[in-house]
C-alpha cells in the first residue's frame, strides 16, 4: 500500500518506529508522542561499532516517550548478509561495499517479522525524503507484507514545517531534555553496522572538505598504520570464510577479526565517493569497511583463478545487477533471486586458501594454495611444459586473421582509412603492403 499517511491520521494508534537511538530517532519519537501517537521503538543489534552499549538505546527511546521497545539481536544475520555481499562483490560504483543497503535489508526484514507478532499495522522510519533509505525501508516492507503501511515523517508537511534540519532538532531535544548524543559541533553524521560506517552530511557536503576530515572509528588512516606489513591467511570453503590464520571462524567471527586487523592497517578506511543516489541526486559519502575490503579482496583473488572468460563475464553482469538491486532496495524480487542463484553456482566453487599482506591501506596478494577448481596451470608457461603446443596457434591466428584483414580491406580500420583513400563504394585492393609507414599496393 502506498504511503499517504499524515501524523493526524495516527493519533491514538500504535506504530512501530525503526529507531537507531540517534538524533532523528529521539526527535521523531518524542514529537509523535506529543501528537498523540503511541510509539513502539524497534532497534536492531547489528554489532554497530559506534554503539558499545546496546541497552542504552532502549533507555534513550523510553525517555523520549516510546511506550515499548523491541530489541532485535541480528548480528548473525548481519554477518551472513555481509558474506553474501562479498560473494556477489557488491561494490556500488566500484568503491562502496553497500554496507548500509545490506544493513537496511536485515533491519527491515527483522522489523516486519517483529511487528507481525505484535499485530502492529503501521511502521515508520527517520529516513530523509532526499535519500535512498526511504526507498529501501518501504520497498522491502511492501514486498514482505503488502498490508503494512509506512509513515515517513520526512515526507509529512507537519513535521517538515517544524524541523528543517539538524539544528532545529537539537534545539527541540535540548528544550525537552531528551538524552541525545548529537551536538552542534559534530560536523557530519554517521550510520553504522558490523560491515562498516557511512559518514555523510554536514561539512562533508562541501567538496572543499577532504575525506581526511573525518575521524575513523573502525581503524586508522593508512598514513598512521603500522610501518610493518602483516600477512593474513584466509581459508574459504564453498564461498564461506572457514579459517583465518588456521583458526576456525564463522561469518560473524571472520568479520569481527578482519574489522580489527584490517582497521589497524588502514584497510578500507576513508573510501571517498560522490555517488548517484536512486532518487536522482548526487551525494558524497566517506566510508569505512575494513573487514569487507579485506575479505572481499581475498575472495576476488580466488575468483581470478576459478572463472573462465565466459563465466567471468556472466559473473560481472550478475554482480552489477545485484549491486544495483541491493542499493535500490530490490534485494527480494525475482530478478535478485535469479541473480543470486547464479552467484551461488560460483560460490560453490570458491574453495581455497589465500595469503595477503596488509600495509598502509593496501591488501597485496602473497599466495594461494589448495584451490581445487583453479583453471591456472602450466599451459600458459613460457617454459617448455604444459599441453599447449606453440605450433597450434598458427591455425588459430590464421582463422582470426581472415576477419582482421577483411576489416582493413574494406576500409573499416582507422589506419587504413586514413592512409589509403578509397572511393565511395569501392573496396580496397586485396594485395597491399606497408612501406615506410605508407600503405602501398603490391606490384602485380
Amino acid at each position: 500500500m502506498s504511503s499517504t499517511i499524515k501524523v493526524e491520521d495516527l493519533r491514538g494508534q500504535t506504530i512501530a518506529f525503526a529507531a537507531s537511538g540517534g538524533l532523528d530517532s529521539c526527535t521523531i519519537t518524542h514529537w509523535l508522542t506529543q501528537q498523540g501517537v503511541k510509539v513502539v521503538a524497534v532497534t536492531a543489534d547489528l554489532a554497530q561499532p559506534d554503539e558499545t552499549d546496546f541497552g542504552a538505546i532502549e533507555k534513550r527511546m523510553r525517555a523520549c516517550g516510546a511506550v515499548d521497545f523491541i530489541g532485535m539481536p541480528l548480528q548473525k544475520e548481519m554477518a551472513e548478509a555481509g558474506i553474501q555481499g562479498i560473494q556477489a562483490q557488491t561494490l556500488y560504483e566500484s568503491r562502496y561495499w553497500c554496507t548500509t543497503p545490506l544493513g537496511r535489508q536485515v533491519t527491515t526484514k527483522g522489523i516486519v517479522e517483529a511487528v507481525q507478532k505484535k499485530g502492529i499495522k503501521i511502521i515508520s522510519h527517520g529516513a530523509t525524503g532526499r535519500g535512498n533509505d526511504q526507498v529501501r525501508f518501504q520497498l522491502i516492507a511492501n514486498m514482505m507484507n503488502p498490508e503494512l503501511q509506512v509513515y515517513a515523517p520526512w515526507r509529512d508537511e507537519a513535521f517538515l514545517s517544524r524541523f528543517g534540519g539538524r539544528g532545529p532538532m537539537i534545539d527541540y531535544c535540548e528544550q525537552h531534555g531528551l538524552p541525545i548524543k548529537a551536538t552542534r559541533d559534530k560536523p557530519y553524521s554517521t550510520d553504522a553496522n558490523l560491515l562498516g560506517l557511512t559518514h555523510e552530511s554536514g561539512q562533508l557536503e562541501s567538496l572543499q572538505t577532504p575525506a581526511h576530515f573525518i575521524t575513523p572509528e573502525m581503524g586508522v588512516w593508512p598514513a598512521k598504520a603500522p610501518e610493518q606489513a602483516e600477512e593474513v591467511t584466509i581459508r574459504f570453503e564453498k564461498g564461506q570464510p572457514a579459517a583465518i590464520n588456521n583458526k576456525p571462524v564463522d561469518a560473524l567471527a571472520a568479520l569481527h577479526w578482519c574489522n580489527t586487523v584490517g582497521g589497524k592497517h588502514g584497510i578500507g578506511i576513508g573510501l571517498h565517493l560522490v555517488e548517484n543516489r536512486f532518487v536522482g541526486v548526487k551525494s558524497r559519502g566517506v566510508y569505512e569497511a575494513p573487514g569487507m575490503e579485506l575479505l572481499g579482496t581475498a575472495y576476488a583473488y580466488l575468483l581470478q583463478l576459478i572463472l573462465d572468460r565466459r563465466s567471468r563475464e556472466m559473473f560481472d553482469t550478475l554482480s552489477s545487477t545485484l549491486t544495483r538491486q541491493l542499493y535500490q532496495g530490490y534485494w527480494n524480487d525475482v530478478a535478485s533471486r535469479m541473480a543470486l542463484q547464479g552467484i551461488a553456482e560460483v560460490s560453490n566453487l570458491v574453495t581455497g586458501t589465500v595469503t595477503v599482506s596488509l600495509y598502509k591501506g593496501h591488501v597485496a596478494y602473497v599466495s594461494t594454495a589448495d584451490v581445487p577448481f583453479s583453471l591456472f596451470n602450466n599451459d600458459s608457461s613460457m617454459e617448455d611444459e604444459g599441453s599447449f603446443d606453440h605450433k597450434d596457434s598458427e591455425g588459430f591466428l590464421g582463422v582470426l586473421g581472415v576477419h582482421a584483414r577483411t576489416l582493413a580491406q574494406v576500409g573499416q580500420v582507422g589506419y587504413a582509412r586514413n592512409t589509403h583513400a578509397i572511393a565511395p563504394g569501392k573496396k580496397m585492393p586485396r594485395d597491399f603492403t606497408v612501406i615506410g609507414g605508407e600503405l602501398e599496393q603490391a606490384a602485380d
